[in-house]
C-alpha cells in the first residue's frame, strides 16, 4: 500500500466526518486539522530514490490519495492542477481517490480530463442512506472510467441497488468506526449491503469490523488492532466466482423455533393452501411434490447469485412456490435472514436438502387430514 498525502487538512461536511481519524490525531499532537497546508510530500510521485529509480512504484501497488484530507476540498484549488498533471507524469501507477466532496468533481477536473484518466479511480463515501442518495446520483452522472463506493463508517443500514444495478459502479467497501468514540456497526447492515452487492455481481469488501460492533444482539469491543483481522475471519467479503463465500460459517436455525418466528410474521402467516393445492397435492402424491421442491430450489435458488433474484419465485401457481413464500425460502436474501445461509455462495446438496424439508413441512403442516 503506498500512500500520497499532496496537502493535509480538512473541514468536516457530514455524519461520517464527526469522529474523523486526522482530527483525532492532530489532536494527539497539538495541531489544528481543520488548517489546510501542503505537505513536503506533494510531488511524491516524481521523486527518486537514492539510485535514481521513482520512490512510487507499479510494484508498491495502488497509491491511495489525499487521505488525510479530500482531494477536492476547495482550500486546496491551488495545487490540485498539479496533482492531476503528476497523475498523467505517471501512467504506471493506479491513483485511488477517496471523497466526501463529490459535487465538487466537475468543478476540479483539468480541460483534458475526457472521460476520465485510465489510472485514476473515484470513490466516493456515503456513510448514511442521506449522503448515499445525494452524492451516488452524481457519482453515477460524471465522466469517470472507474467509480466505487465505500461506506465507512457505515452508520446505518443502507440501501443502494438502484446505484449498482447500473453496471458502472465496480467495487464498494464497508467498515465500522474507529476511536475513542466510535458509533455503533451493526452487522446487520454489512450482510445487507453485501447482499445487494452479491445480487448486482459486484465486489464487496468489509475491511473493518470498528471498536464497536453489535452481532446476533450483543456489543463486542474491538481493539483496533483486531478490527480488520475480525473482518478478514468473517469470510463476509466478496468476489463474484471465486467461492469465497464457502468459508463462512453459520448454523441452520432451530426447525420448532424457526415456524415459531414465521408464525409471527404477518407476510409469511398469510400464505395458505388453497383448494386448488389441496386437489393437485392429494392428485400427485407427497413423493412427486418433494420432486418438485427439490426442483424448484436446486433451479431457483442453488446458483450462487440466482437470476432475478428476489423475483424467481412466483406466489401463486404451485403449491411448493406458495410454501416456498410461507417458509422464507423465496430468494437468497430470505435465506439469509431467516436461515443464516449465506449469500453468494453455491448452495451445497446437504443445504438444498434442508430447505426441501422446511417447505414439506409447512405443506405438510397446512394439508388437512383425509
Amino acid at each position: 500500500m503506498q500512500i500520497w498525502n499532496p496537502w493535509h487538512g480538512c473541514q468536516k461536511i457530514s455524519a461520517g466526518c464527526k469522529n474523523c481519524y486526522v482530527y483525532r490525531r492532530d489532536e494527539a499532537v497539538g495541531r489544528d486539522a481543520s488548517q489546510v497546508r501542503k505537505t513536503n510530500d506533494h510531488d511524491l510521485p516524481l521523486k527518486k530514490n537514492r539510485f535514481g529509480g521513482y520512490k512510487l512504484t507499479p510494484e508498491g501497488g495502488t497509491v491511495f490519495t489525499c487521505m488525510t484530507s479530500d482531494f477536492f476540498l476547495d482550500g486546496a484549488d491551488q495545487w490540485r492542477g498539479s496533482c492531476f498533471e503528476m497523475m498523467k507524469q505517471r501512467p504506471d501507477l493506479d491513483f485511488y481517490i477517496i471523497t466526501k466532496r463529490i459535487d465538487r468533481f466537475l468543478s476540479c477536473i483539468p480541460d483534458d480530463w475526457g472521460e476520465g484518466y485510465e489510472n485514476v479511480t473515484i470513490c466516493s463515501t456515503c456513510e448514511n442512506q442521506d449522503r448515499a442518495d445525494y452524492r451516488l446520483p452524481i457519482l453515477l452522472s460524471l465522466p469517470i472510467r472507474n467509480r466505487e463506493i465505500i461506506c465507512e463508517p457505515l452508520l446505518e443500514e443502507i440501501h443502494i441497488e438502484k446505484y449498482l444495478e447500473t453496471g458502472l459502479i465496480s467495487h464498494v467497501t464497508c467498515g465500522g468506526e474507529s476511536g475513542d468514540n466510535a458509533r455503533v456497526c451493526d452487522f446487520r447492515w454489512v450482510k445487507e449491503l453485501r447482499r445487494q452487492c452479491v445480487r448486482a455481481g459486484v465486489p464487496f469488501y468489509f475491511k473493518q469490523t470498528g471498536a464497536l460492533f453489535l452481532k446476533d444482539g450483543r456489543l463486542y469491543h474491538i481493539e483496533r488492532k483486531l478490527q480488520q483481522a475480525q473482518a478478514r475471519k468473517s469470510h463476509y467479503s466478496y468476489t463474484p466466482n471465486s467461492h469465497s463465500a464457502d468459508l463462512i460459517r453459520y448454523t441452520l436455525p432451530d426447525r420448532r423455533a424457526l415456524f415459531v418466528r414465521l408464525s409471527r410474521s404477518k407476510f409469511r402467516s398469510g400464505f395458505g393452501l388453497d383448494e386448488d393445492d389441496i386437489r393437485y397435492i392429494r392428485e400427485k402424491g407427497l413423493d412427486t411434490v418433494r420432486h418438485h421442491a427439490e426442483d424448484f430450489v436446486r433451479e431457483r435458488l442453488g446458483d450462487e447469485n440466482p437470476k432475478n433474484d428476489g423475483r424467481q419465485t412466483p406466489m401463486r401457481g404451485h403449491p411448493v412456490f406458495k410454501a416456498m413464500h410461507a417458509t422464507a425460502c423465496c430468494c437468497r436474501s430470505c435465506l439469509e435472514k431467516w436461515h443464516a445461509i449465506p449469500s453468494g455462495k453455491q448452495l451445497t446438496a446437504d443445504e438444498q436438502a434442508y430447505i426441501t424439508d422446511v417447505i414439506m413441512e409447512w405443506i405438510e403442516k397446512h394439508l388437512p387430514s383425509e
